[in-house]
């Protein structure tokens, strides 16, 4: 067995969101914002929410508006605990 297929066992899957970046002020930082919709308690109307993120984007290559995928990852400080696996789509007029 090699040492890649015992990782894979022993580990579990890791958590992926899909976002928009809002940000990349950060070195080797962006924001991401992940929008969902949950019904409201009590009227059961559809109310849009989002959830903020930060992920380690090494290269520095995430812009602005583009739709990036970030994978769950060990702490990298106190508030940044995700990682930019891809750039799904650019954002346009790049």
């Amino acid at each position: 067995m090699t040492q890649a297929s015992v990782d894979s066992k022993t580990r579990s899957a890791r958590r992926v969101q899909v976002g928009v970046v809002a940000s990349n002020k950060g070195d080797k930082t962006i924001t991401v914002r992940i929008p969902y919709t949950r019904p409201h308690p009590k009227y059961g109307k559809l109310i849009r929410r989002r959830t903020t993120l930060y992920a380690h984007d090494e290269k520095n290559e995430a812009r602005p508006g583009d739709l990036v995928e970030l994978a769950e990852c060990r702490r990298y400080s106190k508030t940044k605990a995700w990682r930019l696996v891809r750039i799904v789509r650019r954002a346009p007029g790049e």
